[in-house]
């Protein structure tokens, strides 16, 4: 039923929560009793003085009666009906039930956002206790030290007759092991506690360079054109970061902005922005007119400025030829898996096997606000080849949201993150069950 004809349900609610006799509120607005029962059935349409009246008398707003519920409250619950299909939810009364039953349409709303942020957080724990390498050191350290122990303590159990002096040497190594045993248990102990602050916390080198990054927003003027003292320009960029703690982190910093800078020189940004807005996306028209390789201008596009829909509004990600993730620059609504593999079905894996061939693929990623993204992707060789070595190849591949307007003018592909946290079924790619499966 259209909200403009639940105005009724919701005078009739409105009443009833007042406590309000229906011969009381007609007498109040002057109109017989039957003609208002019919009014609040929905029998009757009401509006101009009489609703005016009916809102006063009520002491609620007119347009609470007439639009009730807002659309974004509709769309929760209908968000909510879709997760559990099974429970066969009315999907074409959702608007009578927030019109009708405003706090019980808040609940289900709360509720539904409390079970998506669950949901986010069993996510990011799965994903660090899968693949959290400071976590893995800590379990192993602490599983080789009581290993350790009794092992020792086994010796000295079995061998009653052991020599003083050996015994002596065996206690001394047990207490040692103890020790080491104590400090790794406090360690781990200290890290777990942590635990709220790990999920944006660096745990590894790449992390604290993506922290960096994404500090400078991606892009780096200070590095753009033609200028001499670009490598005392990155060395001041690293030194004074917060985000840079280790010196692998500092190591690698300098070897992206590196290409960075090799980049902007060989595709200055002024005349990029010009030919971008012109080319209407052309990625290998701009390659051909820079006579750059294909790679360079993806980087290139995703750090345009924000302005010109770059930087914030695209996603970029390079691996290597093992498919190890190298490099992240993460866009809403395109889910990346914080450690190991992504989904399959990424055109970034699909160019691994077609080194120079452009790959595009429009992926749909799923989700409750699901998105579709262009993904445009390369698989180009790094450095100079070399008789009997083996090539270095990397694969970029840039990601560009699709109008959320206009309907896609092809069948997406139907993808995800990871296969540890996406609920596609019978998907044929899928390498290991779903946490978020049943």
């Amino acid at each position: 039923m259209p909200q403009s004809r639940l105005t009724g349900s919701r005078i009739r609610e409105r009443r009833l929560y007042l406590g309000q006799k229906q011969a009381a509120l007609a007498r109040e607005v002057g109109i017989s009793a039957a003609y208002l029962n019919l009014i609040e059935h929905n029998r009757r349409r009401i509006g101009g003085k009489l609703l005016n009246n009916l809102a006063r008398a009520l002491a609620v707003d007119p347009v609470q009666l007439t639009e009730g519920a807002e659309d974004a409250l509709v769309g929760r619950l209908k968000d909510a009906a879709v997760r559990l299909p099974q429970a066969a939810a009315e999907l074409d009364k959702v608007e009578d039930l927030a019109g009708r039953f405003p706090g019980w349409t808040a609940l289900i709303s709360a509720q539904h956002r409390r079970i998506e942020a669950l949901e986010h957080t069993a996510e990011a724990l799965t994903d660090r206790l899968t693949h959290d390498p400071q976590l893995a050191a800590s379990l192993h350290e602490v599983i080789s030290t009581v290993t350790a122990i009794r092992s020792t303590a086994s010796i000295l159990s079995d061998n009653a007759d052991i020599d003083p002096e050996w015994q002596s040497r065996f206690l001394l190594n047990m207490r040692e092991e103890s020790r080491r045993l104590s400090a790794s248990a406090q360690g781990l102990v200290d890290y777990l506690d942590a635990g709220a602050d790990q999920e944006t916390t660096p745990l590894v080198p790449q992390e604290e360079m993506t922290a960096f990054f994404a500090a400078h927003q991606w892009v780096f003027a200070s590095l753009e054109g033609e200028k001499a003292d670009l490598g005392a320009q990155i060395t001041t960029l690293i030194e004074t970061s917060e985000h840079l703690q280790s010196d692998e982190a500092r190591l690698l910093a300098r070897s992206w902005l590196e290409r960075y800078v090799e980049d902007a020189r060989e595709v200055p940004m002024a005349r990029f922005t010009e030919k971008w807005e012109r080319s209407a996306g052309n990625i290998s028209a701009l390659a051909a007119h820079f006579a750059q390789p294909i790679d360079r201008i993806l980087r290139r596009v995703a750090v345009l400025p924000e302005a010109k829909g770059g930087a914030q509004s695209s996603g970029l990600l390079i691996c290597d030829g093992a498919g190890a993730i190298i490099f992240r620059k993460p866009v809403s609504g395109f889910a990346l898996p914080r450690f190991g593999a992504g989904c399959p079905l990424w055109p970034l894996y699909h160019a691994l096997s077609r080194p120079g061939e452009p790959v595009s693929a429009l992926l749909d990623m799923g989700g409750r606000n699901a998105r579709c993204f262009r993904c445009l992707a390369i698989s180009q060789p790094v450095g100079v080849p070399q008789f009997d070595v083996p090539p270095r190849n990397e694969v970029t591949m840039l990601i560009l949201p699709e109008d959320d307007v206009a309907p896609p003018a092809e069948n997406p592909i139907l993808a995800g993150s990871s296969c540890r946290v996406c609920a596609r079924e019978g998907c044929a790619s899928r390498r290991e069950p779903s946490i978020l499966s049943g």
